[in-house]
């Protein structure tokens, strides 16, 4: 099974004291002991680092997050995004440039994603987004 993890999901695993009890977070850690592929984007990887204030953190992060690999973001994407938006927009469920990438790069690497973010769940009645 191929998943892009979002930021929501990391957040919640990768809490100070200990991963936030969520099925969310049940269903990371089973992936991750299943072996399955995992993928980040560039803004997922960003949001998720820049949460640590310790350099020392910050860098023991970057190398745990080293095996996932990044989904590329191609000018075809940018624009299917921007077609995603507007048509979330159309239809009363609005939806942020970011989660909009983050759709159209799930759908086209045929990933499911894995979030906890409700706005993907409106956006995928609108397109072939598959939620984990």
């Amino acid at each position: 099974m191929r998943v892009l993890v979002d930021t929501s999901v990391w957040s919640l695993a990768l809490r100070k004291h200990g991963p936030t009890l969520h099925p969310a977070t049940d269903k990371l850690a089973q992936l991750l002991r299943d072996g399955e592929d995992l993928f980040l984007t560039g803004t997922i990887l960003q949001e998720v680092l820049q949460a640590f204030r310790a350099e020392s953190t910050f860098r023991r992060m970057v190398q745990q997050f080293e095996p996932f690999p990044l989904l590329p973001v191609d000018r075809s994407d940018s624009i299917a995004a921007a077609r995603l938006f507007r048509l979330c927009a159309q239809k009363g469920a609005g939806a942020s440039t970011v989660d909009c990438q983050i759709a159209v790069l799930a759908i086209r690497h045929r990933c499911a994603l894995l979030s906890t973010d409700k706005d993907f769940e409106r956006m995928a009645r609108y397109c072939d987004l598959t939620l984990a």
